[in-house]
C-alpha cells in the first residue's frame, strides 16, 4: 500500500472584470458544481486527468497501473502539448484535475484569466536547462549568439534568473527574478539575441539558434537529458517550480482527489521517479 500524505491544498483565485463575467456565463467556473469523477459498476471512481507527456504522465500512468485499484481509482489521462489547454478544459469540467504546472504558472493563470483553483503540495521539479546542438559549454557561445528563452512570463523570468546567476547575463536592480523579462536584462556583455517562443517550440527549435532554454519535460521528449545533455541545469533544491495536482476550487476536499494527491506523494511514487529518471532529469519535491 501507498504510504500516506496528508494533503494541503491551496486556493487561487481572483476576478477579471469582464472577461471573469464572460467565462462564469458560459459554465467555466465552479459555481456550477460539476461533478468529480465517475462512479464504474465495480465501485471504483474513474478521474479524468489532464498532463503534459512526460513526466507527469508517466507518473499517472504508473499510479493507475500499480497503485490505483487499491485505492478504488481508476485514472483516464489526457495528455496535452500546449501549455494554455489543462486549466480551460479544468474549469469547464472536462478533467476532474490537471498535473502539469508550477505555482508561478498558476497564479499568472489566476490574475490573467480569472479562473478560481486550488493545488496540493509539490509532487516533483523538472529543471530548467540550457541546451545547444552548436556548442558545448557556456564559454563557447559566441558574441551575438541567439539564445531562445519562453515567452510566457512565469517561465522566461526563470530562465533570466539561471542565465543571471551563471553571470551571462544581468537583471536591472530591484527587479524579481522571478518575474523579469527580457527587458529587465541590464547587462548583456556579450550581447546576445534572445528570442521568444512557447515552450514546446523552443524544443523543436534547438539546431535553429545558438543555444535554448529548455522545460525539463520538453527536453526529456525529444531525448535530452537536463544534467546530461546541457551546457547549464538549474538547481532544484528548494525550488519554487515544483509541479503539482490541481483542482476546481470547491473540489480540493473530494475524498477521490485526496486519494490521488496521496499517491501522487507515495514513496511508491518517489521510487518511481528517482528510478525512471535516476541523473534527476525529474526530481521529487516530497
Amino acid at each position: 500500500m501507498a504510504s500516506l500524505h496528508t494533503s494541503r491544498a491551496v486556493r487561487l483565485s481572483a476576478v477579471v472584470g469582464v472577461s471573469a463575467l464572460a467565462l462564469t456565463g458560459c459554465g467555466l467556473f465552479a459555481d456550477d458544481e460539476v461533478a468529480v469523477g465517475t462512479e464504474n459498476e465495480d465501485g471504483t471512481i474513474t478521474l479524468t486527468v489532464g498532463a503534459t507527456p512526460v513526466p507527469q504522465g508517466d507518473i499517472l500512468r504508473f499510479i493507475d497501473e500499480e497503485l490505483a485499484a487499491d485505492a478504488g481509482l481508476d485514472l483516464e489521462v489526457v495528455e496535452y502539448q500546449d501549455y494554455t489547454e489543462p486549466n480551460p478544459a479544468l474549469v469547464a469540467g472536462e478533467l476532474d484535475a490537471n498535473y502539469f504546472q508550477h505555482q508561478p504558472w498558476l497564479e499568472s493563470e489566476v490574475e490573467g484569466q480569472g479562473y478560481e483553483l486550488a493545488h496540493y503540495d509539490g509532487v516533483h521539479v523538472e529543471p530548467f536547462a540550457l541546451f545547444s546542438e552548436r556548442h558545448d559549454s557556456i564559454e563557447d557561445l559566441p558574441e551575438g549568439g541567439q539564445i531562445g528563452v519562453n515567452n510566457d512570463p512565469s517561465n522566461q523570468g526563470r530562465a533570466l534568473a539561471m542565465l543571471a546567476d551563471a553571470g551571462l547575463i544581468g537583471l536591472a536592480d530591484g527587479v524579481d527574478p522571478a518575474e523579469a523579462t527580457i527587458n529587465d536584462i541590464a547587462d548583456n556583455p556579450s550581447e546576445f539575441e534572445f528570442i521568444e517562443a512557447d515552450a514546446a517550440s523552443l524544443a523543436r527549435t534547438l539546431d535553429d539558434v545558438d543555444a535554448s532554454v529548455i522545460n525539463g519535460n520538453n527536453a526529456l521528449e525529444i531525448g535530452l537529458s537536463p544534467t546530461q545533455d546541457s551546457l547549464l541545469v538549474e538547481d532544484p533544491e528548494g525550488s519554487p517550480y515544483a509541479n503539482f495536482l490541481a483542482v476546481r476550487e470547491g473540489t480540493e476536499e473530494d475524498e477521490n482527489l485526496l486519494k490521488l494527491d496521496e499517491l501522487l506523494h507515495s514513496d511508491e511514487v518517489r521510487e518511481f521517479i528517482e528510478e525512471t529518471w535516476p541523473d534527476g532529469e525529474v526530481a521529487p519535491a516530497f
